[in-house]
């Protein structure tokens, strides 16, 4: 008997693949940034608040670093964004951080950086 979700799922997604077949799956390259390189950028766009936070604690007198903390947090994330297109140019077969740490690190780079996700 199968759950009640999984039908509106069956629809909207499809049908799951065999595993023989998802070697062969490889996303678009301009769906693959915008999906991969939401996480950082994500990470990012709680900078500026946090920075505000500190300098809260500085007083109101610290307010007026605020705007250019704002220009380096934009640049951080132009900065991030280029980084995750010359991953994606460089390594088109995937494998991300892991195999870009592995590839010009070592192998014990690459188990740091996936140990990372976990």
């Amino acid at each position: 008997m199968s759950k009640l979700t999984d039908v509106p799922k069956r629809i909207l997604i499809g049908r799951a693949l065999r595993s023989d077949r998802l070697g062969e799956t490889l996303l678009p390259k301009r769906i693959a940034l915008p999906v991969f390189a939401s996480d950082p950028l994500s990470s990012v766009a709680y900078a500026p608040g946090e920075v505000l936070l500190v300098l809260s604690i500085a007083g109101v007198s610290a307010y007026h670093f605020s705007p250019w903390i704002a220009v380096a947090v934009v640049v951080l994330m132009f900065t991030v964004v280029a980084s995750y297109r010359q991953n994606v140019h460089a390594y088109p077969s995937g494998g991300g951080d892991y195999e870009v740490a592995t590839t010009n690190l070592g192998p014990k780079a690459g188990l740091t950086v996936a140990s990372a996700l976990l």
